[in-house]
C-alpha cells in the first residue's frame, strides 16, 4: 500500500477542513438538497449484491447507504467524524449495514485492488490536492473495476457560488486546487490519464428545490453549510463586507433562476473502468 506523505502544513489544512465540515448541518444539505445524487451514483456504477464498495469523502452517506441497501458491502470513509456519526444514526433507522471509517481521501488506510467500485458524490472534489486524490481512487480500485464521482461544474450554481465566496475567503495554501476543478471533464482525464479505460462524463442538473428565494438561500446556506459558515465567519469584524456577500449571493441566486422560478444545480458525472 503506498499513500502521500503528509507535511505539517497538509496536516493543519486537512484539521481546517474537517472543523469547516463539522460547522452547521450538512446532513440536513444532503437529505434535504440532494438526496437524489446518492442513488443517480449508485446507478451510474452499477453497484449490486457482492460488490465490495468504497466511498470517500462519504459525508453522511448519502452514497453508502442506498448502495448498501442493494446488497453490496460498503466502506464509507470521510474525514470528518461528526458527518459519518449522522450517516450512521440513519443508516440504523433504515436498517442498513455497512462500515463507518475516518480516512483522509489523500491517504486512504485501504490495501491496493481492494474495491470493486470506488465512488464520492462532491465530496473528494474538496480534498485539496486533486492529484493525490486520484491516485488514491484509482490505487483501491481493482482492474476492471468503476470510479464513479459526482461533482460540481465550474459555471455551475454551486461552483459559481465558490467563485462569489472567493473574495471574501483567506486565499487556499499553495499547491492547493479548486474543487469545481472536478467537474470540468479534462481536468478529470488528466487526473486519471491512462490508468482508466471507457471513460465517460455528462453535464445533468439538479433541480433544488425550495432555493429559489436568495434570502432563503442566502440563510440556509449561512446555517447549515460549512464553507458558507466559515465564509461569514471570517467577515464578524466587518459587516459591510458581510453585507457586500449577502448581496452577491443574492445575485447568484436572481443570475440562475429559471424561467419557472425554480434553480437548477449543474453537476459532472463521471464513471470510468480502471485499467
Amino acid at each position: 500500500m503506498t499513500t502521500r506523505q503528509a507535511t505539517s502544513d497538509d496536516t493543519a489544512l486537512k484539521a481546517r477542513h474537517r472543523a469547516m465540515w463539522a460547522l452547521g448541518d450538512y446532513h440536513a444539505v444532503a437529505t434535504e438538497i440532494i438526496p437524489d445524487l446518492g442513488p443517480v451514483l449508485v446507478e451510474a456504477a452499477h453497484i449490486g449484491p457482492g460488490d465490495h464498495v468504497l466511498d470517500v469523502a462519504a459525508g453522511a452517506g448519502n452514497v453508502a447507504i442506498p448502495a448498501a441497501a442493494t446488497g453490496a458491502h460498503v466502506i464509507a470513509s470521510d474525514l470528518t467524524p461528526e458527518l459519518l456519526d449522522r450517516g450512521r444514526a440513519d443508516a440504523e433507522a433504515k436498517g442498513v449495514g455497512l462500515e463507518w471509517r475516518v480516512a483522509d481521501a489523500e491517504n486512504l488506510p485501504f490495501e491496493d485492488d481492494a474495491f470493486d467500485a470506488v465512488t464520492s458524490c462532491v465530496g473528494v472534489m474538496f480534498a485539496p490536492h486533486h492529484e493525490a486524490a486520484a491516485d488514491q481512487l484509482v490505487r483501491v480500485c481493482r482492474p476492471g473495476g468503476r470510479i464513479a464521482l459526482i461533482a460540481w461544474t465550474p459555471d455551475g450554481f454551486i461552483g459559481q457560488m465558490f467563485a462569489v465566496m472567493k473574495p471574501y475567503v483567506a486565499p487556499p495554501p499553495p499547491g492547493a486546487q479548486p474543487p469545481p476543478l472536478w467537474g470540468d471533464v479534462a481536468h478529470v482525464r488528466e487526473l486519471f490519464g491512462d490508468r482508466v479505460t471507457d471513460l465517460t462524463a455528462s453535464q445533468q442538473l439538479l433541480r433544488a428545490e425550495g432555493m429559489d428565494d436568495p434570502m432563503a438561500f442566502r440563510e440556509y446556506f449561512k446555517q447549515n453549510y460549512g464553507p458558507t459558515i466559515a465564509a461569514y465567519r471570517g467577515l464578524a469584524e466587518d459587516p459591510a463586507r458581510a453585507a457586500e456577500l449577502d448581496q452577491a449571493l443574492d445575485d447568484l441566486v436572481a443570475r440562475f433562476r429559471a424561467p419557472d422560478g425554480g434553480i437548477d444545480w449543474e453537476y459532472l458525472l463521471v464513471v470510468a473502468t480502471v485499467a
